[in-house]
């Protein structure tokens, strides 16, 4: 429904290694409370706008925006901001929340829900940086309120690739099965949680198997591998009042086991467990695949690649098909080039450097851009005197 939404980035446009202050990479979780209902028939629609301001001038600029959630006056937004946060200068920050009623990206198309204006060094200095302040901006009107919370980025470039399945879960729909999704939370320092990841719907079954999806570490701990990570297990219902299939906990070292009986884990209802002696668990849900991966910098080819015995780069593979070679007039000559413009690049960790061997030409690469080049100049060396 809102696709022109979700699929936009929320990635701001400071750069602190140019900048003449300290700063560091500070994340931004949004939730409101009690927002305005603005659909007759349903809820509202919520989606929140992040403004800042730019250093140099007071113009407001739109930073980012959050996904739309449907039917609902609560919504806690997944799609977090990642701001830098420059110590000793004000930053200034505009929360706009909208009611969406179609498919555009034009604000103006929305209903306005509510507006709330601080600073990022007054969410970064509130108890456990929590900020929770009242939305404003209709005229005798209570908008809500909107919570803020921040939290510093560690510097883990890991991301994780993780799969999942249900079995047997709590029967929720009178004339069907249950429409289950899982709901990921990271735990906070002062014993809360922030949502990090929604699966999709798996609709009418009650053994569902979740679509595999990517989350980077920091998202999903923040680097610390024994923090605890709450999954709650939904049945989704059109009007937006879930249904509480159960719950569970893990971290990201019990997950990084991998398939195994350690991650098969029962869902508990507490409410059920109360009141039911006989109570034993509201389903399984069962990790079935885990799979890191690492995001490599230039300076990690760098370093990988002039380290010898227990260093590794990363090598590129390049294979080509002899259809798509270009061809090239060079001084009144054509040649077949090596060159393919369809190249499927494949990549492995390997010790020491990577060395192209062609027709007794030796050439020495340290990453896949520099790769391509030797290619270029191996070309030219050997073809176009």
């Amino acid at each position: 429904m809102n696709n022109s939404f979700l699929n936009m980035a929320s990635i701001g446009d400071l750069d602190p290694l140019n900048a003449s202050i300290p700063a560091t990479k500070v994340e931004i979780t949004v939730s409101c409370r009690n927002l305005l209902d603005r659909d007759t028939f349903s809820k509202s629609d919520p989606i929140c706008v992040l403004y800042t301001q730019g250093m140099g001038n007071k113009e407001w600029r739109e930073f980012g925006r959050t996904e739309v959630i449907d039917n609902t006056l609560n919504p806690d937004f997944v799609r977090k901001f990642i701001l830098d946060y420059f110590f000793e200068e004000r930053q200034n920050l505009r929360f706009d929340l909208y009611d969406v009623d179609s498919k555009s990206a034009n604000l103006s198309k929305h209903d306005f829900l509510g507006q709330a204006h601080c600073t990022l060094g007054e969410v970064v200095g509130s108890l456990g940086s929590r900020l929770e302040k009242p939305l404003g901006g209709i005229s005798g009107k209570k908008c809500g309120t909107i919570i803020v919370k921040a939290e510093e980025l560690n510097n883990c470039r890991e991301s994780v690739m993780m799969q999942f399945c249900g079995n047997k879960l709590d029967k929720k729909d009178f004339f069907g099965k249950s429409d289950p999704f899982l709901v990921f939370y990271r735990s906070n320092e002062d014993g809360t949680f922030t949502i990090c990841h929604k699966t999709e719907v798996v609709k009418n079954t009650l053994n569902p198997v979740w679509q595999a999806f990517k989350i980077p570490v920091r998202a999903l701990c923040n680097g610390d591998y024994d923090r605890t990570i709450k999954v709650e297990v939904y049945d989704w219902d059109r009007d937006g009042s879930h249904d509480f299939i159960g719950e569970f906990s893990t971290s990201y070292r019990e997950l990084s086991r991998g398939q195994s009986q350690f991650n098969v884990y029962e869902v508990i209802n507490p409410k059920k467990k109360e009141k039911k002696k006989k109570y034993l668990n509201s389903g399984t849900v069962t990790l079935l695949s885990f799979l890191v991966d690492i995001e490599v910098t230039f300076l990690d080819y760098i370093k990988g690649g002039t380290r010898h015995g227990t260093g590794c780069a990363r090598r590129t593979y390049i294979h080509y098909s002899e259809d798509c070679f270009l061809h090239r007039t060079w001084n009144g000559r054509i040649h077949n080039s090596i060159i393919a413009h369809t190249a499927t690049i494949y990549t492995a960790t390997l010790h020491s450097l990577l060395c192209i061997n062609y027709n007794g030409f030796f050439f020495w690469w340290l990453d896949s851009f520099s790769v391509m080049v030797g290619v270029l100049v191996c070309y030219r060396f050997l073809y176009c005197p």
